[in-house]
């Protein structure tokens, strides 16, 4: 691969397809290999929220809100007093 086609590898905007960094890779002596992984979503999470209504989802997701809330203010009332 060409110097420029290296920089451009480089940019914080760029997206190479898996060919391209298989090339870049194999010219530097490398190889790109992939396997599967398992995934470390709780999927049992997302079925029980599917299962509800959506009134019953936007009443839990504002109750969670709400908690979260006051979590974040007591954490900063907290911090505020540690100071």
């Amino acid at each position: 691969m060409t110097q420029p086609a290296i920089a451009r590898l480089e940019r914080p905007d760029a997206n190479p397809t898996v060919s391209t960094l298989d090339r870049a890779l194999r010219a530097a002596g490398r190889r790109l290999s992939s396997e599967a992984a398992p995934s470390e979503v709780d999927e049992s999470q997302i079925a029980e929220r599917l299962r509800l209504t959506p009134a019953e989802r936007l009443a839990a997701f504002a109750s969670s809100q709400r908690n979260l809330r006051q979590l974040v203010g007591q954490a900063r009332r907290h911090g505020a007093a540690a100071r």
